[in-house]
Parts: structure tokens; C-alpha cells; sequence
């Protein structure tokens, strides 16, 4: 197998996104572009979207790093409202969409028009929190459009089988489609309950934090698979085990911490940085696949079907957000809200490759062996919604965010919160401090014994710091300075151990021990990694 095309698609995806930060153009929207234009250029390889690989393989660790960095308490806070768009949004969807495109198109089977609504359905979770991280919005929005992207993959996933099954000719009845959907949520959720013990407990146990990570990596794709043997919902057993697993994150050793979090965060940028060029490079398969239709009929139904996506979702959204609010046990629940955040929340449907996936593993052919009723229009139309939720609304939300005027994040009423939580942990470790020094089998030399002191009070007044005024000649403040002078002192030292190991002083090997050795100091005293 010629490796070449896939380090292509990698090395120049990732070179994109990479240039996308120097940019105002969110990187999902440039990469998508990029795709776009290379899938014309002369020479570039030819890169069809394979169900089998994207579902099993791309899915799970990008479902897996999103549900582990979410929080699992916030999620919790906001099931109602995070339900009725993961569950009752892509179920009206699928039917409203698709009924709409059964009265547009001429000839298009109704079972055929449904299996098009349940592919166009759900939002994606990578574009959902890709778009939100850049344009800041409300805690709140950001994780309800978060907990929506990672459960609806799910419920569109089932709307599929039970809209193709009728498509092709198995005969599904609607009550053996409602079975179908309730096997695939409740077993998703049991095998997630059933694994996630056992799993962190395997993490908290082995020793090695090599050995940790593989297993953090391994853990997605043994959720997914564990799931789909049993007919059950991967998405739903890969979004639970990671939850569980997030927050309980604390109780494994922070060296698989360190290394978990550069390893995720090096696969969920390669990751998404190749499934949104995948998506602008699927552009020449879909046009020849086209045929029987006309170019300008063909413009007309992606219009309708986009117009129809978008309105769909706001004739859901406003109901679902004020409906409920009705009862009185709901609103004392449940913090108040405005016309702007169902506005948000409407606008914020941007589609993704697993809409795509699952549009390329449609069957060629139904059950008595004729060809799938406009398999190529479906395609087609599957492609011009995800391009035109990515660039129009991708492109529009931040603006529409800086129109609204809506409050972001209370930056210096996070770093309060910070410092109080930090101060009460202080004094927590220092009363713990005396009481282990007070012990004779814990007796130090006096200037160690001050080191820990030094560290501690370091650590209390570091975040209050902050809050504090800037040198007024460096615009820093006092924490930005000590982390600077430290990193200039730190880099002093690493200088030495290489000429040292260059004059033969020390040898290689002496010479990385001593370096591993500060760049956990550089670490610890750069702790507060800014994204």
C-alpha cells in the first residue's frame, strides 16, 4: 500500500491549520477551502470517504477527547435542554428534512428522502467545538452545543439503519424502528456503565505511564467496538466511558496526566485538522456522480435542502427552549435566558464528515437488486449542506456573536474563583505540611524545610497576582515576570549541559537525564499553558 497520499493529506492539513491561526478564518472553514481547491489541482491524490474507516476509526478518538475534556457536572446541569437537541432535534429532523425533500424532489421515495434527513440531522461534534473555542461564547451555549454533538451522532446513526432498512426492502415496521433506537441508546449506555469501572481502574493501577497512555488510546476504539458487537450505540459507550474518565482524571498520576494531555491534543489536531480537508476533497467524486440530474435542478434542491436544515432547526430550537420554561419546577431549576441564546444554538448547526460517512456507506443497490433510488442526488445534497453549514453559518457566527454583544467568559471572576480555590488548598497543604514536619521521621534540614514553605506561599499568591497591576514597563504582571526570569535561568543551565556533553564533560545519556530534569521544572513553572 503506497503510504504517500495519506503523509500528503496529514503534512499539508496540518500545515493549514497551522496557518489558519495566524488568520481570522477558523480552521475548520480554511481547511474545508483548501480541500475544495486541491481536489482540482493537477496531481493530487484521489480521497474517498470510507464509512467503515471514518465510523470505526476516525469517530471514536475524536468523540473520546471532546467527551473527556467536557465537563461532566455541566453536562448533567443542562440534560434537558442538551436531550432535546441530541435526541428530539435529530429524530424531527430527520423527518421534517426529509419529508420536505420527498415533496421536492420528483420521483424521490419517501424512504430514500428519510434516509437523506437522517444523514443531514446532526451537528458535528468536531465542528461544534472547533467553532465554539474561537468565538468565545457563554459558558452555558458552549456546553449545550458540546453535549449535543456528542450524543446526536447516536440518534442519527439509528434514524439511518431504520430509514435504509425500509429503503432497500427489509420491511422494518415502526415498531420494530423504535426498538431498534431504544436497543441502540439503553446497550450504548450500558456497555459505557459496564467498561468505564474497570477501565479506570486499569489506569489508576499500572505503574507506567507508557503503558497508561496506550491504554488511553486503545480505550476509544474498545468502547466503539465493544458496543457495535452487541448491535448497540459505539458513539454512546465511547461518549460515556470518557466522561466517567474525565472526571475522575485526578485520581491517575500526573505524569500520565502530562503525557495523556500532549498526546491528545497532538491526535485530536491531527485528526480534525485531515477530516475537514477530507471534506472539501470529496467535491469531484459527488459532481460525477450526479449524472441524470441537471446542473441547475441539482443547485435548486441543495438550496431548498440547506434553506430547509437551517429553518428546521430554529422552528425546534425556540420551542424546546421556552416550552419546557412553562413549568415552574423547570424555571427554578434552570438559570433564565433570552432570545439570544436559542439564536446562538440555532445558528451553531454546522454539519461534518460523519454526515458525509454515512452518506458514502448508503448500499448501491436495495434488497431485490435495483439501484438505491438517487443514491447520487443524496450524496450530492448531503455535500452542498455540509459545505454550506460550514462556510455560510461557520463563517457568519462570529460576527453574529459580536452583534449580539454576548456576555463572554468573566475573566477576572474566573481568576478570583482561581485564587480562592487556591488559597483554601494552601492552607489545606500547609496545615498538612506542619502536621507531617512535626513527626521526628519527617525531620528536614531547615533550608529544605523552607524550600517547601517558599513553594507553597509561591503557589498561593501567584494567582492573586495576577490580578494585580502590571509592571508598567512590560505591561507584565508579577506571576508573567517570575515565569519568564525562571524559563531565562532554566534555559541558562540547559546551555551548559549541552557544552558539557559536546566538550565529552557528561555523556548523552547524563546529559537528557539532567535535561528531563528541567523541563519539569519549566513545566511546573509554566503550569499555566495558554491554548
Amino acid at each position: 500500500m503506497d503510504a504517500l497520499p495519506l503523509v500528503a493529506l496529514v503534512a499539508a492539513s496540518a500545515a493549514v491549520a497551522g496557518l489558519a491561526r495566524r488568520t481570522p478564518v477558523p480552521a475548520p472553514l480554511l481547511l474545508v477551502a483548501m480541500g475544495l481547491i486541491g481536489s482540482y489541482v493537477p496531481g493530487v491524490p484521489t480521497y474517498t470517504l470510507n464509512a467503515h474507516i471514518v465510523l470505526p476509526l476516525l469517530l471514536p478518538p475524536l468523540l473520546y477527547t471532546a467527551a473527556v475534556d467536557s465537563s461532566y457536572l455541566d453536562l448533567r446541569a443542562n440534560l434537558r435542554p442538551v436531550a432535546l437537541l441530541s435526541v428530539g432535534y435529530v429524530l424531527f429532523a430527520t423527518v421534517a428534512v426529509g419529508w420536505l425533500a420527498y415533496r421536492l424532489v420528483p420521483d424521490l421515495p419517501l424512504t430514500a428522502a428519510l434516509v437523506l434527513g437522517a444523514v443531514i440531522a446532526p451537528p458535528d461534534a468536531v465542528t461544534a467545538a472547533a467553532i465554539a473555542r474561537r468565538v468565545g461564547l457563554p459558558a452555558r451555549v458552549t456546553t449545550i452545543l458540546q453535549g449535543e454533538s456528542l450524543v446526536n451522532d447516536a440518534t442519527a446513526i439509528t434514524a439511518y439503519k431504520v430509514a435504509l432498512a425500509a429503503a432497500v426492502g427489509e420491511g422494518m415496521s415502526w415498531g420494530a424502528g423504535i426498538g431498534e433506537f431504544f436497543l441502540a441508546s439503553v446497550g450504548g449506555v450500558a456497555v459505557g456503565l459496564v467498561l468505564m469501572v474497570p477501565l479506570h481502574w486499569l489506569r489508576t493501577h499500572l505503574k507506567e505511564a507508557l503503558l497508561q497512555n496506550t491504554l488511553s488510546l486503545l480505550i476509544p476504539f474498545v468502547a466503539y467496538a465493544a458496543a457495535e458487537r452487541v448491535h448497540a450505540s459505539g458513539v454512546l459507550a465511547v461518549v460515556v466511558v470518557a466522561l466517567y474518565l474525565g472526571h475522575r482524571s485526578w485520581q491517575v498520576d500526573f505524569a500520565t496526566r502530562l503525557q495523556e494531555a500532549a498526546v491528545w491534543k497532538m491526535v485530536a489536531f491531527v485528526l480534525e485538522s485531515a477530516v475537514f480537508a477530507l471534506i472539501g476533497l470529496q467535491l469531484p467524486f459527488v459532481l460525477k456522480g450526479l449524472g441524470t440530474y441537471a446542473v441547475a435542478d441539482a443547485l435548486w434542491y441543495a438550496v431548498a435542502v440547506f434553506l430547509a436544515v437551517v429553518v428546521v432547526r430554529f422552528i425546534w430550537v425556540y420551542p424546546a427552549t421556552y416550552l419546557p420554561r412553562l413549568s415552574k419546577r423547570i424555571r427554578d431549576r434552570e438559570p433564565g435566558t433570552d432570545w439570544t441564546a436559542p439564536l446562538i444554538v440555532g445558528w451553531a448547526g454546522m454539519r461534518g464528515v460523519v454526515s458525509l460517512a454515512i452518506a458514502f456507506s448508503i448500499p448501491m443497490a436495495t434488497a431485490d437488486g435495483a439501484d438505491f433510488p438517487a443514491r447520487n442526488l443524496v450524496l450530492f445534497l448531503t455535500f452542498t449542506t455540509v459545505i454550506g453549514t460550514l462556510v455560510i453559518q461557520g463563517l457568519t457566527l462570529p460576527l453574529l456573536v459580536r452583534v449580539l454583544r454576548l456576555p463572554g467568559r468573566d475573566r477576572q471572576a474566573e481568576t478570583l474563583a482561581e485564587a480562592q480555590a487556591q488559597s483554601e488548598a494552601s492552607t489545606a497543604a500547609e496545615a498538612r505540611l506542619e502536621e507531617l514536619l512535626a513527626d521526628e521521621r519527617n525531620r528536614l534540614p531547615q533550608p529544605l524545610t523552607d524550600r517547601l514553605r517558599t513553594v507553597l506561599e509561591r503557589r498561593r499568591n501567584a494567582v492573586w497576582e495576577r490580578l494585580g497591576a502590571s509592571n508598567p514597563v512590560t505591561g507584565e504582571s508579577a506571576d508573567d515576570t517570575y515565569r519568564r526570569l525562571a524559563g531565562e535561568m532554566i534555559e541558562a543551565e540547559r546551555e551548559v549541559f549541552v557544552r558539557l556533553r559536546d566538550e565529552r564533560g557528561i555523556d548523552d545519556e547524563m546529559m537528557r537525564t539532567l535535561l528531563r530534569r528541567l523541563d519539569l521544572e519549566e513545566a511546573a513553572a509554566y503550569r499555566e499553558e495558554s491554548d
